[in-house]
């Protein structure tokens, strides 16, 4: 076709009918002849096509298209690269256009190009396509290096991150177009660098996902890029749901779900350190703690990894013990073959200072967890009522105006199950020896109640103003 331009433009003595479709190779073979100012003025087709050039803003979307792909293929001679950047800044000015007043045409007479405008398809798509985001499309014909560039003119020309963002994920998604295993995966190292230009605020964490995945497909991709992702995604891990982290394992020999990759996220958001707020920590720890009893289930998930998962997170971050107990108990109704010494170590985890007064009441009665865990947590609510008379005791002496308020009835019932319980596991001696310590505090107690109602006597009539002391003291 470049031959028979060529041809057509010599016999006419230097004239051609210059049009979008044909400019791109009368420029590349003008510059390749070197058809320019030196030769003939008749001759000179360089200044003829640059000149044509100038009015690249009057052609039409399908014909900037056409230009922008015969550009790629003739890469990377150097008029082209010169070529490329104009039809690309040109596109990317239409792009940042009002709405209203895009440049979109459809063409008819191009339909035979893959991604112009059909008018049959391609229009009523865009139709039910956002405004912001009809292009998108279109431009998954850009190469490693247009795309880049496109990307970085976008941001130059102050288009929305969150728009350029979703056309990042829309790029790495999609099926469009057949490329070699190496172009995707540098496409992919590009892409991943352009994300760490954008605002934060303009990423989502269900599209840095979808990034995820799409990388976990590419077997030659440099160990680099896939690192720098998943540290971003970590950093913003506290926006993340569930969903987001049942990630299907790479080795289906392995676990159910990618827990190796939900390690390392955990540790990206950790090394976010002093920039991450309370919230935040605890927001994860929730979320933690929702992974953890969906992974639980798995019986391919060894104790060592199942631990892991537990420690990544500092206990602080974790409000409450209950929802950890909870994955743990289902870990070990589900992995019977465990050793003693392995149950003791996943038990040794949950903090009993933050258990329920519901998740006592389960534990007490809970035959998966070790005898010794049992005790500890025996010790753990002996530690909570007695701290609890204390106050109580403390705070009659300096208010005796104040209310008491206890829930010693149902802490009783707890403890009493939790000391039946731990009798049966053979610790009646260490029971015995906390119980007189306790009746011992029970006699101070009485005493203390004593003396608080002789001193008090003559001030408490009526009703709203009795006072209550906890069970324990009565």
């Amino acid at each position: 076709m470049v031959f028979e331009l060529m041809a057509t433009f010599c016999y006419n003595n230097g004239t051609i009918e210059i049009t979008p479709s044909n400019i791109v190779l009368l420029n590349h073979a003008a510059h390749y002849m070197e058809m320019d100012s030196n030769s003939s003025a008749k001759l000179n087709l360089v200044d003829q096509t640059e000149k044509f050039l100038e009015g690249i803003n009057y052609w039409t979307w399908s014909e900037l298209l056409q230009a922008l792909k015969l550009c790629q293929d003739l890469l990377p001679t150097t008029n082209s690269s010169f070529l490329l950047d104009k039809v690309l800044d040109c596109l990317v000015g239409r792009i940042t256009l009002p709405v209203m007043a895009s440049p979109f045409t459809c063409s008819s007479n191009i339909s035979s190009f893959q991604l112009s405008c059909d008018t049959r398809s391609t229009c009523s798509v865009r139709n039910n396509w956002s405004l912001t985001t009809w292009w998108f499309e279109d431009l998954l014909v850009l190469n490693v290096l247009s795309f880049d560039k496109v990307i970085r003119m976008m941001m130059s020309q102050k288009l929305d991150h969150a728009t350029i963002f979703r056309f990042i994920v829309f790029r790495l998604k999609s099926g469009y177009f057949s490329v070699t295993a190496s172009e995707k995966c540098k496409i992919t190292e590009v892409a991943i660098n352009l994300l760490s230009l954008l605002d934060r605020s303009s990423l989502s964490c269900r599209g840095l996902f979808d990034i995820l995945q799409a990388v976990s497909r590419l077997k030659n991709i440099s160990k680099f890029y896939p690192l720098k992702l998943e540290h971003l995604v970590g950093s913003m891990l506290d926006q993340a749901t569930l969903d987001h982290l049942l990630v299907p394992s790479p080795h289906k020999n392995h676990h159910v779900y990618d827990v190796n990759l939900v390690l390392r996220l955990l540790k990206a958001f950790i090394l976010e350190g002093s920039s991450m707020s309370r919230n935040q920590l605890r927001k994860v720890a929730s979320l933690t703690d929702s992974y953890l009893i969906e992974v639980a289930p798995d019986i391919r998930l060894k104790p060592s990894k199942f631990a892991a998962l537990i420690m990544v997170l500092p206990d602080p971050a974790r409000e409450s013990s209950d929802r950890l107990y909870q994955a743990i108990d289902m870990y070990l109704q589900v992995h019977v073959q465990l050793c003693e010494e392995v149950k003791m170590r996943l038990c040794s985890f949950v903090n009993h200072d933050k258990l329920s007064a519901e998740a006592f009441k389960h534990l007490a009665q809970n035959s998966n967890f070790p005898a010794r865990s049992t005790l500890k947590s025996f010790i753990t609510q002996k530690s909570k009522l007695n701290s609890s008379i204390h106050n109580h005791l403390s705070h009659a002496k300096v208010s005796s105006q104040s209310r008491f308020h206890s829930n010693a009835k149902e802490e009783q019932e707890e403890f009493d199950q939790i000391l039946i319980y731990a009798r049966k596991h053979g610790h009646s001696k260490e029971i015995d020896n906390l119980e007189t310590e306790l009746q011992g505090m029970q006699k101070v107690c009485t005493m203390m109640h004593s003396e608080i109602s002789g001193a008090t006597k003559s001030r408490l009539h009526g009703p709203g103003k009795a006072r209550t002391l906890p069970k324990l003291c009565s």
